[in-house]
C-alpha cells in the first residue's frame, strides 16, 4: 500500500502493530516519538507525573526541558519555579536548557532533536515548526507528556493528510511569512483543520530553512496539526552547516554524561547526516491525500493579517491606502526571529530611525541567533535605529514582560498570533506581517511597504480527493472491549460547539465539585433543555469541530458522569479528542451520519431526542441504523487499551505496577 511521507514517519515510531499493518490516515496507534519537549509548563507536567505514581523517566534521552516563556519575570516565585524544574531535570538526567538560551522550538532545531524523518512532539502548539526540517512535529497535551516521561509512549490517531504544492518562485523581497499569510487568508474556512500537511512542489527548492520553519510554524494558526517539508538538498546543507558550527562551538549544548563522547555531538554529526542523505524518506507515488492545495508562489506579494484574526488577509497596498497608524512594532517569537529575519529587518531599516511615537521591540529566537546577528552587524543596526532589545525567548507575543499593547493601541508584529487581547489590552489591535514590513512600518509610524511591488492577488486552488475504496477488513479487538455498542441518538447539530458550551467555565475551578454535580450542569450553556431529555446510555451526535475552545478536561468527563456512552461528530477539536480518549471516553467521527441527521431533523432545536437506535460494530467498522450503514475509522488497539483502562493515567499506572 502506497504511503505518504507522514505515514512513513509514523510507521517508524509506531509500537505494537500487527506484523503486516501498514499505517494509514485514520489509524489509532501507540507511538514512541523520538523526543518530547516541555517548557515553562514542565512544572505542571511534573505534577501529573508524580500523581500517576511515576518516579523515574522511561528514557531520559527522550524528554527535553527548555525554559522560555516567562523569562523576563525575575520574581522570587518564578525563579523558584525555574530552579525546581532545573533540579528535577538534573535528578531525572534530562537535557535542560535554562532561561536565556532561547525559545524551545528553536533549540529543538539547533541542537538536532527535531531530526528529519522522525516524529517529535511538544506540549506546545507551535511544535509544528519542526516540519521545516522534515520532522513530524505535533503538539500533545500535558497528560500525554507525563505518560511519555513514564512509559516512553502515548497514542495518536493519524489525521487526514493534505498535500500543499508550492509552484514557481517567490518574487524578490517576498518571504516565507508572506506565503503562510497567503495560505491562511486564501483558505480560511477550516479547509485544513486538524490535518497534517505535506509540502511539495518545485517552489520549495528555493525556500531557505528559515522560511520553511516560518511556514511550518504558522500551519498551527491555519488549523493544521503539523506541516512537514521534504528532506532535500537544502535540508542536508543546513544540517552540515550546523554540524560544522557545532564542531567549532564545542559541545556546550550536550548536556548528559552519556552524550558527546569523543567530542562528537550525539545528534548533529556528519555520520548521521550521511545516513540521512543515503536513506531519506519520501512519499510513494500513488499515496492518498484527502485534499490537494496549490499555490503559485509568483502570485504572492506582501500582505498583512488582521486585525485580531490570523485568517483575515489584506494586501499591503490596501493597508497603505487605509493609513493605519501604529504605536508598537515587534520582531520577536519562534516564527520570525532567526538570522534571516533580523537581516531582512536590518536591511530595511539601515540608515533610518524608528518613528518617534513608535516602540519597536526585538528578541532573537535563541542566544546563538543573537550572537550571529551581532557578528553580522544586523543586531546593532536595529538597536542603533531605535529598537528595544529583549532577551532570547518568548514575551510580548504571549502577553508576558515589557512592551505589551496598551488600551486602543495598534501594533504590527512578525509573530504568529494576533488574537484579541493576546499581546496586551483587549481593546488594542494587532496585525501580522513579514519582518521587512514590520521594520518599514516602525520607520514610517504606520503600516508601510519596504519596497515597491505589484499589487497582485495570490493564486491558489483546492481539490478534494475521494478516498479510494478498500477491501473489507476486520479489526482485532482486545479482550474485554465490546464488539458492539448500541443506544439512542441525542442530536446536537451545532458546529464548533465549544468546551464552555459543554461544561461552563464558572464551574471549572470549583475543586470540590462532585461528579454528580458535573453531570447536572453538562451542556448547560449550549442548551438548558439538554438535561431534561438525555438518559444514561444515550449516544451524542454533534457537528463539526466538536469541543473547540479551551482544553478543560471536564468537557469530556462531565459527559461520562452523565452516562453518555460516546460522542460521534462530523469532526472533533484535536485537543478535545485527546482529552476524551485520555479519560477513557470514546469519540468517533461520522460525517455521513451527521449529514443524514441534519437532513432529517434540521437545525431548529439545539438538542433532539431522535428515537434513532444506533448500533456500532467495532470489529467491522460500521454504524447501523435499521437498514442504513455508515463506515467509521477503526478503533485501534491503542485506543481500546485506554478505554478499557478508563484513561491514560490508569494505563500508565498499570505499566508502572507491572514493571
Amino acid at each position: 500500500m502506497a504511503q505518504t511521507l507522514i505515514e512513513k514517519i509514523v510507521q517508524k515510531h509506531a509500537v505494537g502493530l500487527e506484523p503486516e499493518h501498514v499505517v494509514k490516515s485514520g489509524d489509532f496507534i501507540s507511538i514512541k516519538p523520538a523526543h518530547v519537549m516541555t517548557h515553562d509548563n514542565t512544572g505542571a507536567v511534573m505534577g501529573k507525573f508524580k500523581a500517576i505514581g511515576a518516579s523515574k523517566m522511561a528514557n531520559p534521552r527522550q524528554p527535553v526541558f527548555t525554559l522560555d516563556h516567562n523569562v523576563q519575570d525575575k520574581s522570587e516565585t518564578n525563579l523558584k519555579k525555574y530552579a525546581g524544574i532545573e533540579a528535577f531535570g538534573k535528578q531525572m538526567g534530562v537535557d535542560f536548557y535554562p532561561a536565556g538560551r532561547g525559545i524551545g522550538h528553536q533549540i529543538m532545531c539547533e541542537e538536532g532533536y527535531a531530526w528529519p524523518g522522525t516524529m517529535v512532539v511538544a506540549s506546545d502548539s507551535h511544535s509544528n515548526m519542526y516540519g521545516g526540517l522534515g520532522s513530524l512535529g505535533t503538539p500533545v497535551v500535558r497528560t500525554d507528556a507525563a505518560a511519555l516521561w513514564a512509559t516512553g509512549q502515548t497514542w495518536w490517531q493519524v489525521p487526514n493528510i493534505t498535500k500543499i504544492e508550492l509552484i514557481g518562485n517567490l518574487l524578490k523581497g517576498v518571504t516565507g511569512k508572506d506565503v503562510i499569510i497567503a495560505l491562511c487568508g486564501l483558505f480560511n474556512n477550516d479547509e485544513v483543520l486538524n490535518h497534517v500537511l505535506e509540502f511539495t512542489g518545485d517552489g520549495i527548492a528555493n525556500l531557505s530553512i528559515d522560511e520553511r520553519l516560518t511556514i511550518a510554524n504558522m500551519t498551527t494558526e491555519w488549523g493544521a496539526l503539523a506541516g512537514v517539508f521534504p528532506i532535500d538538498e537544502v535540508t542536508i546543507l543546513w544540517l552540515r552547516d550546523r554540524a560544522d558550527f557545532i564542531g567549532k562551538r564545542g559541545l556546550e549544548g550536550v548536556l548528559s554524561d552519556t552524550d558527546g563522547e569523543n567530542g562528537v555531538h550525539p545528534r548533529l554529526n556528519h555520520d548521521r547526516i550521511n545516513d540521512l542523505e543515503n536513506d531519506s524518506l519520501i512519499a510513494d507515488n500513488g499515496a492518498y491525500y484527502t485534499k490537494n492545495i496549490k499555490l503559485n508562489l509568483k502570485s504572492v506579494s506582501p500582505h498583512i493579517s488582521g486585525p485580531n484574526h490570523v485568517k483575515t488577509m489584506t494586501s499591503l497596498h490596501d493597508a497603505v491606502r487605509k493609513n493605519i497608524k501604529i504605536d508598537k512594532a515587534y520582531l520577536v517569537s519562534c516564527v520570525n526571529s532567526r538570522v534571516e529575519d533580523l537581516a531582512e529587518a536590518a536591511n530595511t531599516i539601515k540608515g533610518k530611525q524608528v518613528a518617534s511615537h513608535v516602540e519597536f521591540y526585538i528578541a532573537a529566537a535563541s542566544s546563538e541567533v543573537q550572537a550571529e546577528s551581532e557578528n553580522r552587524g544586523d543586531w546593532h543596526t536595529l538597536v542603533d535605529a531605535g529598537a528595544t532589545p529583549l532577551p532570547p525567548g518568548c514575551g510580548p507575543c504571549i502577553g508576558l514582560g515589557v512592551g505589551l499593547l496598551g488600551p486602543n493601541e495598534v501594533g504590527i508584529s512578525a509573530t504568529n498570533r494576533n488574537f484579541k487581547g493576546r499581546m496586551g489590552d483587549p481593546t488594542a489591535e494587532a496585525y501580522l506581517a513579514s519582518p521587512s514590513v514590520v521594520a518599514a512600518s516602525a520607520i514610517a509610524g504606520k503600516i508601510a511597504p519596504p519596497f515597491e511591488f505589484e499589487n497582485i492577488a495570490p493564486d491558489g486552488q483546492i481539490t478534494v480527493i475521494d478516498k479510494p475504496k478498500t477491501g473489507e477488513s476486520k479489526v482485532r479487538l482486545l479482550e474485554g472491549f465490546p464488539e458492539t455498542l448500541g443506544g439512542e441518538i441525542i442530536f446536537c447539530h451545532q458546529d464548533n460547539l465549544n468546551t464552555d458550551g459543554i461544561y461552563p467555565g464558572k464551574y471549572t475551578y470549583i475543586d470540590d465539585f462532585s461528579p454528580e454535580q458535573m453531570a447536572e450542569v453538562v451542556m448547560e450553556n449550549y442548551d438548558p433543555e439538554f438535561g431534561k431529555i438525555v438518559e444514561r446510555g444515550n449516544i451524542i451526535v454533534g457537528g463539526y469541530n466538536f469541543g473547540t475552545g479551551s482544553s478543560r478536561e471536564q468537557a469530556a468527563t462531565s459527559l461520562i458522569y452523565r452516562g453518555i456512552q460516546m460522542v460521534m461528530a462530523g469532526s472533533f477539536s484535536q485537543t478535545y479528542k485527546r482529552n476524551a480518549i485520555n479519560n477513557g471516553f470514546l469519540v468517533i467521527e461520522a460525517p455521513q451520519l451527521l449529514a443524514d441527521l441534519k437532513s432529517e431533523f434540521g437545525e431548529n432545536k439545539l438538542s433532539v431526542k431522535t428515537g434513532w437506535e444506533i448500533n456500532v460494530d467495532f470489529r467491522n467498522c460500521i454504524i447501523s441504523i435499521e437498514e442504513k450503514r455508515y463506515p467509521i475509522s477503526a478503533v485501534g488497539t491503542a485506543a481500546q487499551e485506554l478505554i478499557l483502562a478508563k484513561g491514560l493515567e490508569n494505563w500508565v499506572k498499570e505499566r508502572i505496577n507491572n514493571k
